[in-house]
């Protein structure tokens, strides 16, 4: 991803290129307390986790593995389930084993407890971070926002064009931009937007014109007609036609593009043979602090459609 906002300090696991460490750089990085990055290679029947650094490897006990305030800290899975996976740590000590050889010891838990207290310090609702989507559920999307800390993004957040599952819209390991919803500091606990930077319906319908025909996903199928997906953040309305179920793609005649009723008129032409496959996003935002958004044409109908970002 091109985009590094403010979260650059500490990066979502899988951020950082891959490295090989060696003695020396080991020991100035636990001097400086610099967060290093590596694979974890496996873990151990006492949940020790080995981790790659190159031509050596480190051990982050299981108590240094996890923060407990972090949902599902207290579960082996979380620790079983970072077999494979880039994680961050901090390292804690270097010495020697009885064989000699180097023993470094590591924690992903103080490298954690340094990015929580920045992300309270730093991230208020509104501001823009880059995260990494590291599951899918029906509710919604749970994305690394830095150093492993987990944050919700709840499904009607995602985009203003409605999804069934998140798994319409992203993949396990992508690379996303968000936006603090919330902060819970008792907790602690984040809470993601994203619909926000997917651009106004203004933004997303001057990708379009009347007379063009294009492809749309089906969202929903209605007696009076079916919801047809343009973009993320943009749908139109097509007549009711046999066969179309919702998922398919199908190709579009725009008939009409109606601002101040917010309303693309469309028909549905035919149905086209690939199923529906998530596409690239392109964001409208990308950088910075949003107090206040507004989604509706300056010139809508109805009351505006906004998002204002505050603490509660």
């Amino acid at each position: 991803m091109r985009y590094l906002p403010i979260n650059h300090l500490y990066l979502p696991e899988g951020f950082r290129p891959s490295a090989a460490y060696d003695i020396a750089a080991l020991r100035s990085a636990r001097e400086n307390g610099t967060i290093l990055e590596g694979p974890v290679l496996r873990c151990g029947v006492n949940r020790t986790l080995h981790v790659s650094l190159g031509n050596m490897e480190g051990m982050i006990p299981r108590e240094e593995a996890l923060s407990p305030w972090i949902s599902g800290a207290g579960r082996d899975i979380s620790l079983l389930t970072c077999v494979g996976n880039p994680v961050c740590f901090q390292v804690t000590g270097i010495d020697a084993d009885q064989r000699g050889a180097p023993r470094i010891l590591l924690s992903r838990r103080r490298a954690q407890e340094t990015a929580k207290d920045y992300f309270l310090k730093h991230y208020t609702p509104g501001t823009v971070i880059s995260a990494r989507i590291t599951h899918l559920e029906s509710f919604g999307a749970f994305a690394d926002i830095g150093c492993g800390i987990i944050a919700m993004l709840p499904i009607e957040n995602i985009s203003f064009s409605r999804i069934k599952h998140p798994s319409q819209r992203f993949h396990i390991g992508q690379k996303i931009l968000s936006v603090i919803a919330a902060v819970n500091p008792a907790i602690p606990r984040f809470t993601l937007s994203h619909k926000e930077l997917l651009g106004t319906w203004l933004e997303n319908a001057s990708l379009f014109q009347p007379g063009e025909t294009v492809p749309g996903i089906v969202r929903a199928v209605k007696d009076y007609g079916c919801f047809i997906e343009l973009t993320p953040n943009l749908s139109g309305l097509a007549e009711w036609k046999e066969g179309i179920a919702p998922g398919d793609r199908v190709s579009v005649y725009i008939k009409s593009i109606r601002p101040e009723r917010m309303k693309i008129k469309l028909q549905i032409i035919r149905s086209l043979p690939d199923k529906e496959i998530p596409a690239a996003i392109r964001y409208q935002i990308t950088d910075g602090q949003i107090a206040h958004w507004v989604y509706s044409p300056p010139n809508y109908e109805k009351a505006a459609i906004e998002t204002t970002f505050t603490f509660p």
